[in-house]
């Protein structure tokens, strides 16, 4: 019996994003960012990341799906998005969240701007209100399945109409992007 957690190729780190996946290099404002994972297997989350607790309401767990339609993903999915050219990844968190480190390749639109900027999603402004013909695919996070600020981001973009087939949230956001000792902007 083989130990899959081990690789059989000498140049595969032992903590790969996923099998044959080492790491995954995406286009950022700043230059490509290659993300990978925290290779001490004996690394451990603290502090803010490490909370399980948060009072409710302001810090509930949020629905898998906060909006019928909009696709649930999880990171494998999330990277993908990071290497398409016509997705756009947001971090929908508040600006001093963003500045203190997020997922390479996101642009940041805090919650509250969302539908005043879905211009950079790909839509088109017209005379009455917004075009969404050509939009592409779209994914949100923020904190965590405890954040509410990416379901409240959701609800006001399918309230303006923008397609929910289209939106894709990424419910684990930071909270889970660290526990995975994934690379973030903070380190990049």
């Amino acid at each position: 019996m083989t130990d899959d957690s081990e690789s059989s190729d000498p140049t595969m780190p032992v903590v790969a994003i996923a099998k044959g996946r080492a790491s995954v290099t995406v286009p950022t404002s700043n230059g490509p960012v290659v993300i990978s994972r925290i290779q001490d297997t004996e690394h451990e989350i603290s502090g803010y990341w490490a909370q399980t607790s948060r009072p409710c309401p302001k810090s509930c767990i949020q629905p898998i799906r906060p909006v019928e339609g909009i696709v649930p993903i999880a990171e494998l999915e999330l990277l993908d998005m990071l290497c398409d050219p016509r997705a756009v990844v947001v971090d929908s968190r508040t600006s001093d969240w963003f500045e203190g480190g997020s997922i390479p390749g996101a642009i940041n639109i805090p919650f509250p701007e969302i539908t005043d900027r879905l211009d950079e999603l790909g839509c088109s402004r017209t005379a009455d209100g917004w075009d969404f013909d050509t939009v592409g695919n779209v994914a949100l996070f923020c904190n965590g399945p405890w954040c509410g600020q990416s379901p409240t981001a959701i609800r006001a973009m399918v309230a303006t109409g923008f397609p929910a087939s289209r939106i894709h949230y990424y419910r684990d956001g930071m909270q889970g992007w660290h526990l995975l000792g994934m690379t973030t902007t903070a380190e990049a």
